[in-house]
């Protein structure tokens, strides 16, 4: 009897404990960065925000600072970084073959499939999984973050702009628009300056810190405003199938996924639990700008956008609570 009593009183104390960290994610994570997405919005429908300038200022002048502020403070070891980028690579062939093989099955015309392909792919691990992880395992779980966020906008801005251009352009022509964006030569230098031990003067990185700060403000309000043309426009069957297939991915096989990829490189451990949080997040803000700059379905994208988003507001905080 008494050992029925205590049974039940743990299992309250762990549902109360679960609880308290779920609300705890929703107000100190949630909704701050809710704020930039509001702003946006009200923008693009009180104002009529063009967000197409936006795109280029965060394409050519944004990501690189922030990839070489990241990059350049970021302590990490050796073995995590081989392990993070194992599975970035690993997880991103797998997602990118799911998104291939579904929209031949889909017969999607060419930019809904590059669409399905960055909703697949690609997280939003910089503006809303950083925080999270920050709140959930304090600094040494955010340093663990940045070697997989820092491998993710390189591949963003290199792969990702191949997967988009690729429904504007010849494989020729993405390829070269690949290394027309400064974001991979800022990532050569931080890497540079780590290996040869070199200092950013004080004065310079200063300001390049104070660049990349800009980054997620800009690109969340950039999100808000795509969310009022998502509302206004029309869609047609193909989106729709295209809609739906991205959402099962990204909500459904992605976690599923990124666990199995995993257990085969035998990660444990915060890297483990990190990584599974990283890789299922909604789909990633900057996809919609770079599907918008390349013409790769950015409807489908903005659309997926918002409800992967308003379904991680429920799932991710139980998943943090779970795992910790």
């Amino acid at each position: 009897m008494k050992m029925g009593i205590i049974v039940r009183i743990k299992l309250w104390k762990g549902v109360l404990t679960m609880l308290q960290t779920v609300i705890s994610t929703l107000f100190q994570v949630i909704v701050p960065l809710s704020i930039p997405v509001i702003a946006g919005a009200l923008l693009g429908y009180y104002r009529k925000l063009d967000t197409g300038p936006l795109s280029i200022l965060y394409l050519y002048f944004l990501t690189p600072a922030i990839i070489l502020e990241t990059l350049y403070t970021a302590r990490i070891s050796t073995e995590d970084v081989y392990a993070t980028i194992s599975f970035s690579l690993l997880n991103l062939a797998l997602l990118w073959a799911v998104a291939t093989v579904l929209a031949k099955l889909l017969k999607l015309r060419s930019p809904e499939a590059a669409g399905l392909t960055l909703i697949s792919t690609f997280t939003n691990s910089v503006n809303y999984g950083l925080p999270l992880v920050l709140l959930a395992f304090g600094r040494a779980g955010l340093d663990t973050a940045s070697v997989y966020v820092i491998g993710q906008m390189i591949i963003v801005n290199t792969v990702g702009v191949y997967f988009a251009a690729r429904s504007e352009f010849s494989v020729k022509n993405a390829l070269r628009s690949v290394f027309k964006l400064p974001a991979i030569y800022a990532a050569l230098v931080a890497m540079l300056l780590r290996v040869f031990d070199l200092v950013i003067p004080e004065g310079i990185h200063t300001g390049i810190a104070m660049v990349a700060g800009a980054y997620p403000p800009v690109v969340l309000a950039i999100l808000g405003a795509q969310m009022v043309k998502v509302g206004q426009s029309e869609w047609n069957r193909g989106m729709q199938s295209a809609f739906w297939a991205g959402m099962s991915v990204r909500m459904l096989l992605s976690p599923i996924i990124a666990c199995l990829v995993l257990y085969v490189l035998q990660i444990d451990g915060t890297l483990f639990t990190v990584l599974l949080i990283l890789a299922s997040m909604p789909v990633a803000v900057n996809a919609v700008v770079l599907a918008e700059r390349f013409n790769a379905s950015p409807k489908l994208v903005s659309k997926c956008i918002l409800w992967t988003t308003l379904a991680s507001f429920i799932i991710l905080p139980f998943l943090v609570a779970g795992t910790q």
